[in-house]
């Protein structure tokens, strides 16, 4: 991503709602695995570490992070976050089978070749060991924000399965994810054509007033609780929990 993005990025991550909600959903699903306290977890992506903070802060001691950029790791070790590198996501340098847990939420899609990047995720998964990614969703929603983001694709639960399946690994669980949104942000993406916006240098990240911020915050939470239990039928995100073979 450009710099002049990238700033905004990381200054909005902590309190902007898709942020929120996001960390909220993922760290639920994190829960919902049972993992034991000193389960090994590897975030590819963990930008300035806000999901790092709360999983630490939850008694999960064993994590790493990674991010391909040094800016967004130097965020998280000013924020005293240990076990964070530069890292590309596709050339992991940890060991075969060193993490119970990989998470990548909106990793995958800025990576050109994904079956290399799946592969190296696989590999330093031990036997029997958790993937959860997430990725945007529907070529149909492609827009400048996209462009200014450097994706190379977004996914469908088809595509998605197909590519985690055709990897060798084991899908548990899929479902779309931001439901209630999707409608509205179609209708946006429609006019928001990658035309509009030649350079690639805008996107749909924009700071709210608070109380807009927080009533968006609250509906996607009120989401993510039903999500516990049922799969979304579509979304703007797609998820999978996945595992590696024994």
């Amino acid at each position: 991503m450009n710099t002049q993005y990238e700033a905004l990025y990381h200054q909005l991550e902590e309190q902007h709602w898709w942020f929120q909600a996001r960390r909220d959903i993922v760290f639920n699903q994190i829960q919902g695995l049972n993992l034991p306290k000193e389960a090994s977890i590897l975030e590819i992506g963990c930008s300035g570490g806000p999901l790092q903070q709360r999983l630490r802060a939850t008694g999960y001691q064993a994590v790493n992070g990674i991010d391909i950029s040094e800016t967004a790791i130097a965020l998280a070790q000013q924020r005293g976050i240990p076990n964070v590198s530069v890292m590309d996501g596709s050339q992991l340098a940890f060991a075969d089978s060193s993490f119970d847990l990989v998470v990548a939420s909106d990793v995958l899609e800025h990576i050109q070749d994904e079956t290399r990047a799946l592969q190296e995720w696989q590999r330093v998964l031990k036997p029997n060991g958790k993937l959860l990614v997430y990725v945007p969703a529907h070529p149909s929603l492609w827009s400048r924000h996209d462009v200014a983001n450097h994706h190379f694709r977004r996914y469908t639960s088809g595509t998605l399965r197909r590519a985690l399946t055709a990897t060798g690994y084991t899908l548990l669980r899929q479902s779309y994810w931001n439901f209630w949104l999707f409608f509205p942000t179609w209708l946006l993406r429609r006019w928001q054509r990658p035309t509009n916006n030649p350079a690639g240098l805008s996107s749909d990240l924009i700071s709210l007033p608070a109380f807009a911020n927080q009533a968006l915050l609250r509906l996607v939470k009120a989401e993510n609780k039903w999500l516990s239990r049922f799969n979304l039928p579509t979304g703007v995100s797609v998820f999978a929990l996945a595992s590696k073979s024994a």
